[in-house]
């Protein structure tokens, strides 16, 4: 299950990073993915990833990209579900936390895999406050999958609370992931488990 859920993200920061995106007309929510597809190309194409030195810069530099498009605390918030409510505001700062580096190293090791992958846009929906930006990720193969966005507006920008590969939910994957564990343990045997597996 767990490698099925960081396939899932892998491939969703891979459309949003990684793939040069093909053109579109289309409303906010699709503008606010295409421009960080497009800073990604850019800081990959120039990119050195011959010494960890040179990667954890390129990291970095892509961490400015994605915390800024992803409402990682909203997707905490659902990746935990009913569970959230239960625990105290220092608990779920601590949530978010370790939930955002469990994330990151889905991705972090993954940046040089980038071979050329195209991104269509094929639709957008908006629902008042909500949007969903519908992709299809070409390979040089011509293989293709589709990854959908979920966003939501925070402070009148459009923000990522879920992303949806091949019609897998990366937060139903891991709500139903925490879950059994909270419900076998607790949650801070949830949050000592997702800080051992960010390391």
């Amino acid at each position: 299950m767990l490698t099925r859920i960081k396939l899932t993200f892998f491939v969703s920061l891979l459309a949003l990073l990684l793939c040069g995106a093909l053109p579109l007309q289309a409303g906010a929510p699709t503008e606010e993915i295409r421009t960080a597809i497009d800073k990604g190309v850019q800081i990959l194409k120039s990119a050195k990833l011959d010494s960890s030195k040179d990667r954890a810069k390129v990291i970095d530099q892509l961490r400015e990209i994605v915390y800024t498009r992803f409402d990682f605390e909203e997707m905490a918030k659902r990746s935990l579900g009913s569970h959230w409510r239960r625990l105290s505001p220092q608990q779920q700062k601590e949530f978010v936390t370790a939930f955002t580096d469990l994330l990151e190293t889905t991705y972090a090791d993954k940046i040089d895999l980038y071979e050329g992958q195209q991104v269509e846009f094929v639709g957008e929906t908006i629902d008042k406050n909500y949007a969903e930006v519908n992709t299809r990720v070409v390979g040089k193969n011509r293989e293709n999958y589709s990854v959908d966005y979920r966003l939501h507006q925070v402070g009148g920008k459009w923000r990522i609370y879920d992303v949806v590969a091949e019609n897998i939910s990366l937060v139903n994957n891991y709500r139903s992931q925490f879950n059994r564990v909270v419900v076998n343990s607790s949650v801070e045997e949830l949050i000592k488990r997702i800080k051992q597996k960010s390391n």
